[in-house]
């Protein structure tokens, strides 16, 4: 048995599945009977994601009670902490920053410096420095699933970008994918069975990468995988396991929903920037022709110039921090989904060869074959390890959305406080001309 399924048979009791991002606190829950509903604006209800147990919530009536909702409270911050972070004293520090470009004749790419501190003994060296391309970290993720097939591995930035719609070389899609990549490379290094594996020694320590190696392996393995999986048919999947199932296909079209909407408003505030710009232009223009009214109207167009820059700031944010938030999880739930493929098929492998060595006991009383106590703890272990990553990636996921949803709101307020200091500025300068031309006027 692997050290995750130790730890996730030793857990004594389960969070419930589906923490997300409407938590309700358990007095909510005892008080709530009915139905998990969102009423939208159009007064449709709209299924909610619960964790199992009926409740029944309504649209909050006020910013302050939509956080309070959302219990995004420090004091909360203990029941989201990782479940191992008690037991386990961090000794693999990992960050990937510093990309460079390299231009040869055969072809043009990026890489990524990968500095590494730790004090395992797996490790000749406390430190290290390498630098590696995205297709390094591509086989890193493809050997860690191969050798770790029972455990969910975090998601790469996607590889191919639209040609004609993002540069891959700009610095804004580089500096980007350098954080998504430095984000995957932290999460396995503080998993506690992933951070042991050796292909993850290797890419941090080894200067050149066998990757020739671990692809022909990940092939057979491939192939070997899907003869087990034609062979035999799931009975049925535990409900704990359909409940992750159910909650990953609700989370996802959330998810996708939250990204179609975002991706609208970001191209109409790019509309609307450049409406702005052109909007501030003219006023600037305009104070060039009109001596008596200049100042006024250089004090709107550096308002409106001020609000530019404010619009620009917050749809920056938008583009480079709260649309790769929501692209990862997507991506985290495929990672999910997958293993609990491979979970259903190790069980269908176990059933298939019970169900053969029942019938063969029955023939000729033949003992139970070592191979189906291998399938059945293979199985177990499987769930343990599953159980425990599902665990893990709840607290990883509570963690993120807060820090997205807080940052979120900060952006918006420094946004409209910019805006609105901008305007009053304005206020003031038309009561000082009022009260200068009162002066001139009596004079």
């Amino acid at each position: 048995m692997s050290v995750g399924a130790a730890r996730g048979l030793a857990t004594s009791g389960q969070k419930p599945i589906a923490e997300i991002l409407h938590p309700l606190s358990a007095a909510e829950e005892q008080l709530s009977p009915g139905p998990d509903v969102f009423v939208n604006v159009g007064g449709e209800k709209e299924a909610g994601l619960t964790n199992g147990t009926p409740v029944e919530t309504s649209s909050p009536a006020s910013a302050s009670s939509l956080f309070n909702r959302l219990q995004l409270d420090d004091d909360l911050d203990a029941d989201t902490r990782d479940p191992f972070a008690s037991t386990e004293t961090r000794d693999l520090f990992v960050t990937v920053d510093d990309p460079k470009k390299h231009v040869s004749t055969m072809e043009t790419y990026i890489t990524y410096r990968v500095s590494t501190k730790t004090s395992r003994i797996e490790f000749n060296l406390p430190d290290y420095c390498v630098r590696r391309r995205y297709q390094d970290f591509d086989w890193l993720r493809i050997k860690l699933e191969d050798s770790q097939p029972t455990h969910l591995i975090p998601p790469l930035p996607e590889k191919f970008v639209m040609k004609g719609v993002v540069d891959r070389f700009s610095e804004e899609f580089v500096e980007t994918r350098m954080k998504a990549l430095d984000k995957f490379l932290k999460r396995v290094a503080d998993h506690p069975v992933l951070s042991f594996n050796p292909h993850l020694n290797a890419f941090l320590s080894a200067k050149d990468l066998n990757k020739r190696q671990g692809l022909a392996l990940l092939t057979k393995v491939g192939e070997s995988v899907k003869q087990v999986a034609g062979g035999y048919k799931l009975r049925a999947r535990p409900a704990e396991f359909c409940a992750m199932g159910e909650y990953l296909d609700t989370f996802s079209q959330k998810l996708g929903t939250i990204d179609r909407i975002a991706q609208r408003i970001l191209r109409e505030q790019s509309e609307y920037l450049t409406e702005l710009r052109e909007y501030g232009t003219v006023y600037s223009s305009w104070a060039a022709s009109e001596e008596e009214l200049q100042r006024p109207l250089e004090g709107v167009s550096g308002s409106v110039t001020t609000c530019c820059g404010a619009l620009e700031e917050l749809s920056e944010n938008m583009s480079q921090d709260f649309l790769p938030v929501l692209r990862e999880y997507v991506l985290y739930i495929e990672s999910m989904k997958n293993v609990l493929r491979k979970r259903d098929q190790s069980q269908a492998e176990y059933e298939g060869r019970l169900e053969a060595a029942i019938l063969r006991k029955q023939e000729d009383r033949t003992p139970m074959p070592v191979e189906v106590e291998k399938c059945q703890d293979k199985v177990e272990c499987f769930n343990a390890d599953l159980k425990a990553d599902w665990e893990r990636w709840q607290s990883n996921k509570r963690q993120d959305f807060k820090q997205l949803l807080t940052g979120m709101a900060d952006k918006n307020i420094n946004y409209y406080e910019k805006c609105q200091a901008a305007w009053e500025s304005l206020i003031t300068l038309l009561q000082d001309k009022q009260t200068e031309d009162k002066t001139s006027e009596t004079n």
